[in-house]
Order: C-alpha cells, then structure tokens, then sequence
C-alpha cells in the first residue's frame, strides 16, 4: 500500500439527519442529486406530503399567507417560509405583494398534464369560454361540481388582458359564496340542496358558517333563480372584483356553471352587466348542445 492516508467521513449531526434540516430545494431543483446528506425514504416521503400539502391549500383560495397556510396545514411557519421559497424559485408559486400573499401558478398544471380527464362539458365548453373571452376581453372559468365545491376545470384567465387573478385552475370554490357554486346550486332540487347544507357544516371550506345557515341559502337561492344568474357574495375577497355566472344543463340536468369575472371599477365605464348575462347564457345553451352532440356521437350515456 502507498502511503496515502484515508480520509475518514465525518458522522453526520442530528440536525442533518432530520427531514426539515434538509433545504427544500431538493423538490424542485438540483439539490437533491447534489446534496451531500442521505435522507432516507420516509422523511422523503414525509417531505414530500409536505409541499404537496401546501400546493392543495394554496389551491383552494386565491392568496395564502404565511399564518393562513400555517392553519391550514398544521407546518410551522419556518419550513413554510423555505418550501415558499422554493416553489417560488421553481415558478409554481408567486409572492403579490399588492395582494399581501402567495399564489399558485399556471405552471402547476404541467404537474397533471398526463391527466386526461377532463369531463365532456369542460371539452364542450372550451371554444365558448374563448370566443367570450375574446369578445369581452374579461377573464372566463367554467366550473363543475366536485363533492361540496364547485372546481374550475377550464379558465381563459392567461389569455385575458384584464384578469383579477393569476391562477384559477383547480381552484375549489364555495358552493354559497362563489358565482359558479351559486349558479349551480340554483340549478338542483330544494331536497338536493338541503342534503348539500347539511354536509357541509363538517366541511374544511373556507366560508363564515352563516353562509351555510339554511334560511340564508334559500334567500340566496330564491334571489339567483329569479333573477336568471348568479353574483360573487359581496364580502368574498377580492372585492375588487366580482363574478356572475350561469348553469349549463345538458338533457334537463346541470353539468357545470360558466362564469365571467370583472373588476367592480370598470362595470361604470364598461356598461350594465345586462350583456355579461345574455352572453353567459348564450354560451350556456350552446355548450350544453355541444354535450349533447358529443354525447350521441361516442355512444356516451352520461357526460
């Protein structure tokens, strides 16, 4: 043997062995082929379930704090700082400062873009959402029902000019405070909307409990079916903004709502919303003939 001596690698601390120890960089980035530390599979794992965590509730609200995301997802506010940081590197997140918060972005959707689920009203409604949003120039979201929410499947905010917000897909929304939710519930049976109610009283959405009060929810409901469509809940954030939105039905039943967002400041300027509604509803029937269509042309019993 030559006489070169062995470098001894030193023992790695307690600190470096624990899962939060190790920058969350490793997710997004290079660093976890890099990283000189060995993690094992189930801190992975746990860090893992971490960030994703957080992307699902920064996915339900349109900005998160530090304190929101803290309540949401029981982390402590140091690892939410540095798992913030790296998806905002990686440009999944981005910090308005404007709005005093974190949003995701559009780049979340490469993470499910082997996902070709897309109900048959979303396919049908695509072109529409387009065409409504090139005429009005405003942001256009077509939402479907999912449990005790309405989620955005489809939104032309990239494309508009003019949007309120950055990022709405996926986004989970509150069936009695949001447009979209509003437009549907107004479209089901009273039995369908008091069975709704009631599961939603054990529900993590994020709304007042006053707005699942059943005496309120039928004065909302009474109030959109009268008039024909659906508006934002004036206390809902942004309210800078609002939203009106319609059902769209497909052989008697509802399918979906589509819905067209605004900046209150320039529906003075812009005009009566009056048009917004002829439109929405327009785009509505049309859709719904669409999944009708399509329905009858690949042998679909439901969409």
């Amino acid at each position: 043997m030559s006489g070169v001596t062995p470098v001894m690698a030193r023992p790695l601390s307690n600190r470096e062995l624990r899962a939060d120890s190790v920058d969350s960089t490793e997710w997004f980035g290079t660093a976890v082929l890099d990283s000189p530390v060995v993690v094992g599979k189930s801190s992975e794992i746990r860090s893992a379930s971490r960030i994703l965590a957080v992307l699902q509730a920064m996915n339900r609200e349109p900005y998160s704090t530090i304190q929101s995301l803290h309540e949401a997802t029981g982390l402590p506010k140091p690892t939410l700082v540095r798992m913030l940081k790296t998806l905002e590197a990686g440009g999944f997140v981005s910090n308005d400062r404007r709005q005093a918060g974190y949003q995701i972005t559009s780049l979340v959707t490469s993470l499910s873009n082997g996902f070709h689920g897309d109900p048959l009203v979303v396919e049908a409604g695509r072109a529409w959402a387009m065409k409504l949003n090139s005429e009005y120039k405003w942001p256009v979201a077509i939402g479907v029902f999912d449990g005790e929410a309405m989620v955005v499947r489809f939104s032309t905010v990239h494309d508009s000019p003019v949007s309120p917000f950055h990022a709405t897909i996926n986004m989970r929304l509150s069936l009695f405070t949001r447009a979209l939710g509003r437009a549907y519930l107004a479209a089901i049976s009273d039995d369908q909307i008091a069975e709704l109610i009631v599961n939603a009283r054990g529900s993590d959405e994020l709304e007042p409990p006053s707005a699942r009060d059943p005496a309120f929810v039928e004065r909302m409901v009474r109030t959109v079916r009268e008039r024909g469509y659906a508006m934002r809940d004036a206390h809902v954030e942004p309210r800078s903004s609002d939203t009106i939105a319609v059902p769209i039905f497909s052989r008697g039943t509802v399918q979906a709502s589509i819905g067209i967002t605004y900046f209150r400041s320039a529906m003075n300027s812009f005009g009566s919303h009056t048009k917004f509604v002829a439109a929405l509803k327009h785009a509505a029937e049309g859709i719904g003939a669409e999944v009708d269509r399509l329905q009858i042309a690949r042998g679909y019993q439901n969409s």
